[in-house]
């Protein structure tokens, strides 16, 4: 299969790398930077998109980061004045530097509807499977589908599959994730093991969709942390971290979070629409890490509002706020 250039098991040790983010939960939206302990990170390097994690050590030393309250403060704003202007209702924001783990959130507490970025978790629940069982991204699956689901997105994708054609689960994967195609996406939820589904979500303490009582369980925090075990290849082998975000880098979304960076900047993510067709509200997210030059960084946003397209003007604002003040944060490192 032809991979696009776009410009635009190790359970134990993701379990300790999260349980930072667990205890996170308690804290307010933001953090004391300037009594905030130094994470000392050893990471092993050597690929594209991923770096694996070796060794993580908190001294006792403190840093101060000022910079980042009020680069934090500067995102609220822009926060605050989409809800004013009405352009949005509920925007949260998650915001983490990968390589030295300093982080803030803005309404973390916030729930959402998943919607499209439930395919992650699915991508990797099936490349776990193709650990045990490297034949299974080789399986031949048909696309018997009576009814097409693709067409009722609001930002379509430029292919879709077609039906009646046979397709490998790779390449069914690949299109779920570039394309968000929500057909490939159906035919691979009845390939999956459920098993191993679930294992994915337990291992993040995140609720299983189909077990979930109201739609909107999401939060930011929660879901931003299947990108970290994917670029610390914590939970998938290191092949397949680097070619989940590999394909996660091709994927077609240029509103959020990949207009707010130079066009040569990649962005490995997902974003996610979700329509209430009783009350109008539209949800609209973005997910992913942008690997700038001098730091790679995770942003997570997601939103409620009116318009999709005002959505995703506040993400790509947002995007941008954040590119430019970790490039000042960083200018002669």
């Amino acid at each position: 299969m032809i991979i696009r250039t776009h410009s635009k098991t190790w359970l134990p040790y993701a379990l300790f790398l999260l349980a930072g983010g667990v205890i996170g939960f308690w804290v307010h939206s933001y953090v004391n930077y300037d009594e905030a302990p130094i994470i000392v990170q050893k990471r092993e390097g050597s690929y594209h998109y991923i770096n694996p994690l070796l060794e993580c050590d908190a001294s006792g030393d403190t840093m101060r980061k000022k910079e980042l309250s009020s680069f934090r403060e500067e995102v609220n704003e822009v926060v605050r004045k989409s809800k004013v202007s009405g352009r949005a209702q509920q925007v949260t924001v998650y915001f983490r530097e990968l390589n030295d783990g300093i982080w803030f959130s803005i309404g973390e507490t916030d729930r959402f509807v998943p919607a499209s970025l439930r395919k992650v978790p699915m991508m990797i629940a099936l490349l776990k499977q193709a650990e045990a069982d490297p034949s299974f991204l080789t399986k031949q699956v048909k696309n018997t589908l009576r009814q097409e689901y693709t067409s009722k997105q609001s930002f379509q994708p430029d292919e879709i599959i077609k039906p009646g054609q046979m397709y490998t689960v790779d390449e069914l994967i690949y299109r779920m994730i570039v394309y968000s195609d929500n057909d490939a996406f159906t035919l691979l939820a009845a390939a999956v093991d459920v098993r191993e589904l679930d294992r994915v979500y337990d291992l993040l303490s995140m609720g299983k969709p189909r077990t979930q009582l109201q739609d909107d369980f999401l939060s930011v925090m929660t879901y931003a942390s299947f990108f970290r075990i994917l670029y610390n290849a914590t939970y998938l082998n290191r092949e397949f971290s680097e070619r989940a975000l590999q394909y996660l880098s091709n994927a077609y979304f240029a509103y959020g979070i990949v207009g707010g960076v130079p066009e040569n900047i990649e962005v490995a993510h997902k974003f996610g629409e979700h329509l209430d067709t009783t009350t109008g509200l539209k949800q609209l997210h973005d997910c992913g890490i942008v690997y700038h030059p001098m730091h790679p960084y995770l942003i997570c946003i997601m939103s409620k509002g009116g318009e999709f397209e005002a959505l995703a003007d506040t993400i790509r604002t947002i995007s941008s706020v954040v590119y430019q003040n970790v490039s000042k944060e960083h200018a002669g490192h």
